[in-house]
């Protein structure tokens, strides 16, 4: 609740409510630091909300002509239909079963996919309208395009993230840094070594397709916790045998 005292303490008050579970053992004596530590916090949750906002609405605007067939692939990985999975591993094996027999060079194999990339980019906003129609777009459907280019925005600024994080533990600790990377490749290295690439390619695709629709009827938590519960079962068996 907000009391009724001028606009700029009332705004402190809101906002120590806010935060009020955060810091609840300080001591009263430091409360107007609290407060205006409280104050730049919201500002900096107000101000990160506001650019995510303003970023889901440009990549919404940008991906505007290609907003049905989005929501068809959409409907596709989360597996609405119980055939889905099947249709998705059916069509990544016969593609890569051609890939296979044609065995085309990387060079061709760039040059093909770049250009299949651009005759989309010309086709798709043309020909998606009179597909889907556009006089079918509703408000469901416009909520969820919306809710797909939010999570777009988060998976991007999870990665810059990510790679924020690898450059500050380079620059604080350089040894581990250089650790960590050096045995990751020489693991990537080892399996590229054992596995033929077009294989590994082939489970690496078919993995990340059927990955929306096991995170969304959650077999991916079930299996999870079920590892979690083993793994735990194992560590009290071996705690009791020390004992």
């Amino acid at each position: 609740t907000v009391c009724p005292l001028e606009n700029g303490e009332a705004r402190r008050v809101e906002v120590c409510g806010c935060y009020r579970g955060r810091f609840s053992s300080i001591t009263p004596d430091k409360n107007r630091n609290l407060t205006d530590t409280l104050l730049t916090m919201a500002e900096g949750d107000n101000k990160s909300a506001n650019l995510l906002a303003q970023e889901t609405a440009q990549l919404e605007e940008q991906l505007q002509a290609w907003g049905e067939v989005i929501l068809a692939a959409d409907r596709v990985l989360r597996w609405e239909k119980s055939w889905f999975p099947g249709a998705q591993v059916g069509v990544t094996t016969v593609l890569f079963l051609l890939i296979y027999y044609l065995d085309p060079s990387v060079l061709t194999g760039l040059s093909c996919t770049v250009m299949l990339l651009c005759l989309a980019d010309y086709l798709v906003p043309t020909l998606a309208p009179r597909v889907f129609g556009s006089n079918k777009w509703t408000t469901e459907q416009q909520q969820r395009f919306h809710e797909i280019c939010g999570n777009l925005v988060k998976t991007q600024r999870r990665a810059v993230g990510w790679c924020k994080r690898l450059c500050a533990l380079k620059e604080d600790k350089p040894k581990m840094y250089f650790a960590s990377v050096i045995s990751s490749l020489l693991a990537v290295a080892w399996i590229g070594q054992q596995v033929h690439n077009l294989v590994l390619t082939y489970l690496i695709v078919n993995f990340l397709l059927l990955l929306p629709g096991l995170n969304q009827h959650g077999i991916i938590t079930k299996y999870t916790a079920m590892a979690k519960r083993e793994i735990n079962k194992l560590l009290k068996q071996k705690e009791k045998k020390n004992e």
